[in-house]
């Protein structure tokens, strides 16, 4: 499922296609080059090579600092979530059934990336058949086998070894047999007992089996999504065995893409190596143009920041994300090697429907909010690291692109209007100070309380009473928790969520649908309900443009959350980094194509 990510933005801060729907050169993928086109968000038949980035060279050392999250203290593939890592290993080290790669307009495109092709449903999608391509290599050159990648797959079951993988949100709920999944022990043990037995290629529960090459996913209900839910890490191969078992694997995993894990320094550096077993014919997605990779954690933001602004010899080979304080010097300094990266994510403000029940009142709670004076109190740059947000799925999103609905890529919610605010709280009956909303600040984060302040002061202009009630904590934990005495008193929280993948799926489903534990407003209505299941079941030419329409009417009409903002990462590029550029996929440096320029 997609994961929810505490900003630092106060109270407002913040899944599921045939194999070939969208258009590509034909030509191009018979040829196998690899660049997809601009026009494109799947293509089926692409083959490798990668096409070649113009100007590029191999060779050379880069150092990535990602101050923004805590470094990672695990890659197992299994439990990969949202996340720093996930953009890394994706990219760089693990390969799984399909991937996505960067479009000419920098948009993503799913395409093949251990399969053929992007899976061969049946006809209800109830049924997925991958087959394996030739020539794919673990880091020690050994085949990649079918049996391996239904032994990686499996392993997601173990939700307790793998919280933050794919595992409780799609292979046990959806995969047949899947809440019959075992333990990592049990799986390993089984593993060596096939593997003696020369029954490798036999998967463990009836959610996947092998058939010669293919890999076939059986799920109990429709899944038409499935091509990009197997982009994820945790849908790749994992070798069976002692080798495997956790949390051993996750400190230096198996490598079958480009580059290999040489050190893991959990929480503070990543070193990575050229994997010289990589074959590039065999992957339509990525390169290795850089010999080594240093990702470092261990620094902090306004460390990183003037790394960046300092220039000099220490930074001609950085990657980097920096905060929004840099923007006014970073933008003449840098150029277009500060790029603003679009990411998966919506930030929004959460009515609880069980209590704020008038549509008009929680129209005047979007018209108060303090749009732009919240980023600005979080240290946000309007307009570059956050924008305006029509409603819950970004602008660049399959199905929503060049709607009309869309003003210039920078969405159209209600800007702030206090005025209008009390003109709705009067016609809803209500007096100045009378509406009171309660919620939560984590007082320990000073950005948090600092963008609380602004928001207390705008939602009281615009005619509501407010009380905050600080907690020692992360909102999240209390929002999530709906039993909780404290959560109760509570009329408005917030949640930030990015999907998993970009899809309409990944957001509104998770915040509409009423059991969903990210649906921080309480929204539960019965005919959405319907709808979210029907266009769940949709082909997946239709699925997209439903997503979108669906988001955008009951946004207008219902209001169940309020759009605070779509987010965009600042990342800096060195004068010696080449190609520099993000992805939308994760809203990360796009690792696949950057080279070094001497």
């Amino acid at each position: 499922m997609s994961r929810w990510r505490p900003w630092a933005v106060g109270v407002a801060s913040g899944l599921l296609l045939t194999a070939c729907t969208g258009s590509g050169d034909p030509e191009d993928a018979d040829e196998g080059a690899g660049a997809p086109g601009s026009s494109a968000s799947r293509i089926a038949d692409l083959r490798g090579p990668a096409r070649p980035v113009e100007g590029a060279v191999s060779g050379g050392s880069l150092t990535v600092h990602l101050p923004g999250e805590p470094g990672p203290t695990s890659l197992d593939p299994a439990g990969l979530g949202q996340g720093q890592a996930r953009a890394i290993m994706q990219a760089l080290t693990q390969r799984s059934l399909t991937q996505y790669a960067r479009g000419e307009d920098g948009t993503p495109v799913l395409v093949p990336d251990l399969a053929t092709d992007l899976g061969r449903p049946n006809e209800d999608h109830t049924e997925w058949r991958f087959t394996l391509r030739d020539g794919v290599t673990w880091e020690d050159g050994s085949a990649v086998t079918p049996g391996q990648v239904a032994f990686g797959i499996t392993r997601t079951l173990d939700v307790k070894a793998f919280p933050l993988g794919p595992g409780a949100d799609y292979t046990r709920p959806y995969f047949a047999g899947g809440t019959q999944g075992r333990s990592t022990e049990q799986q390993g043990k089984q593993g060596k007992k096939a593997k003696k037995a020369k029954k490798a290629e036999k998967a463990p529960f009836t959610g996947v089996r092998v058939e010669g090459r293919d890999v076939v996913l059986t799920t109990t209900e429709p899944y038409p999504e499935m091509d990009r839910l197997v982009s994820l890490p945790g849908f790749g191969p994992v070798p069976e065995g002692k080798v495997s078992d956790p949390p051993g694997y996750g400190r230096k995993p198996w490598a079958t893409g480009p580059y290999r894990v040489k050190r893991l320094v959990p929480g503070k550096r990543l070193v990575l190596v050229a994997n010289g077993q990589w074959q590039p014919d065999s992957d339509p997605g990525r390169h290795q143009y850089v010999d080594r990779w240093v990702f470092r954690f261990d620094r902090t933001q306004a460390q990183v920041d003037r790394l960046v602004l300092d220039g000099g010899k220490r930074a001609r080979h950085t990657v980097a994300t920096v905060s929004g304080h840099a923007y006014p010097e970073a933008a003449p300094a840098l150029g277009d090697r500060l790029v603003p990266q679009a990411a998966p994510c919506v930030s929004t403000l959460a009515p609880d429907h069980t209590k704020i029940t008038d549509l008009a009142v929680r129209r005047a709670l979007a018209l108060a909010y303090p749009y732009e004076e919240a980023w600005l109190a979080a240290g946000e740059v309007p307009g570059i690291t956050r924008m305006h947000a029509d409603s819950l799925v970004p602008p660049w999103f399959p199905g929503k692109q060049d709607r009309d609905a869309v003003d210039a890529g920078e969405g159209s919610s209600p800007r702030t209007d206090p005025e209008r605010a009390r003109e709705l709280l009067a016609e809803a009956g209500h007096e100045p100070g009378d509406y009171e909303l309660t919620m939560l600040v984590h007082e320990d984060d000073p950005r948090a309380v600092a963008v609380q302040e602004r928001v207390t002061r705008a939602l009281r202009r615009g005619g509501f009473a407010v009380r905050v009630l600080p907690v020692a904590e992360s909102p999240y934990n209390v929002w999530g928790e709906p039993k909780s005495p404290l959560d109760k008193k509570l009329n408005v929280r917030a949640v930030s969520l990015c999907a998993d993948w970009p899809s309409g799926s990944g957001l509104v489903e998770p915040l509409l649908r009423a059991r969903s534990d990210y649906n921080t407003a309480r929204f539960a209505e019965e005919s959405v309900e319907q709808e979210l299941d029907r266009i769940a079941a949709l082909s997946p030419t239709e699925q997209d443009e439903a997503w979108a329409e669906l988001d955008e009417r009951v946004s207008a009409e219902q209001l169940p959350f309020v759009p605070t903002g779509f987010r965009r990462e600042l990342l800096a590029f060195g004068q010696g980094v080449g190609n520099p550029t993000g992805e939308a996929a994760s809203g990360a440096p796009n690792y696949r194509d950057l080279y070094v320029v001497e």
